[in-house]
């Protein structure tokens, strides 16, 4: 099975070239590898032409990481996809562990692997609300993003199934796919620790946006406001959408935005 390695980038040359050597590391698998220049401007795509064939560089103007994830998958042709951020690295097993393990469960539509912790040069433990769950994670995963992009491998046919990306949301896209993901579809954990997430810099998502429940907000409502949820599920999603609504208003409020201290307070009446 051919397997589309998707990596978005965006002023991150040196760390990219890192990303996609781990990848063209991988061996006893068979993969393409598409790296999304979403508008550097640090001379990133020179860099990677050095790289000749061994990778596809597709060059675009800045629309953030979901159009650039969604653009590349779309460009690709494998049955099987992997993103990796352009800050992580794989460990040289980890497509072919994860290929092996996609091939014999036919059913499994979606897995994902353990992670090495990198902050500021230096290996950490998780913190125990970050720990990976196996199987139904739809409830735990109302709270935060409990899959990681660098881990996931995914069929072709579930990606399309549901979309992709959401191009409309700057931070938490991920956490919104693997949400979409999880009302319905078993997120499978490998134990075997195969990613290096690096983290600690600047330019983090995490970093650059404040109040990231403000997203995860809208992609539980957005869910609220459809019919893909059972009776069980729809009560978790509400029951962490008013908490969550209540702790944005409340923030507003301090911050002297009643307008939106009322949008949110409201927002939570909603759905029940």
């Amino acid at each position: 099975m051919l397997t589309t390695v998707v990596i978005p980038t965006h002023n991150r040359r040196a760390m990219v070239r890192e990303a996609i050597d781990s990848v063209l590391a991988q061996r006893g698998v068979d993969f393409e590898v598409i790296v999304v220049d979403d508008g550097s401007t640090d001379g990133t795509s020179a860099s990677l032409r050095e790289l000749g064939d061994r990778i596809r560089v597709i060059v675009t103007e800045n629309r953030g990481v979901s159009a650039a994830r969604n653009l590349g998958v779309a460009a690709g042709s494998g049955e099987l996809i992997a993103f990796l951020d352009s800050d992580d690295q794989w460990l040289p097993a980890k497509l072919a562990t994860q290929v092996a393990f996609m091939r014999d469960h036919p059913q499994v539509e979606i897995c994902q692997t353990e992670e090495i912790w990198i902050r500021n040069g230096r290996r950490v433990n998780s913190c125990n609300h970050h720990r990976k769950a196996d199987g139904a994670i739809f409830e735990r995963s109302l709270e935060l993003c409990l899959v990681s992009p660098s881990a996931v491998m995914l069929r072709r046919s579930l990606f399309d199934r549901l979309g992709g990306f959401d191009e409309s949301l700057p931070a938490c896209e991920d956490y919104d796919l693997w949400l979409r993901i999880a009302c319905d579809s078993e997120v499978y954990l490998l134990p075997e620790p195969l990613v290096i997430k690096r983290g600690g810099h600047a330019d983090q998502l995490s970093r650059r946006y404040w109040g990231m429940d403000r997203f995860r907000v809208a992609s539980i409502a957005r869910l609220l406001a459809g019919d893909r949820l059972d009776v069980a599920r729809r009560e978790q999603a509400l029951s962490v959408l008013k908490r969550k609504c209540e702790i944005l208003a409340n923030g507003a409020a301090r911050r002297g935005k009643s307008d939106e201290a009322v949008r949110y307070r409201q927002l939570a009446t909603i759905y029940g």
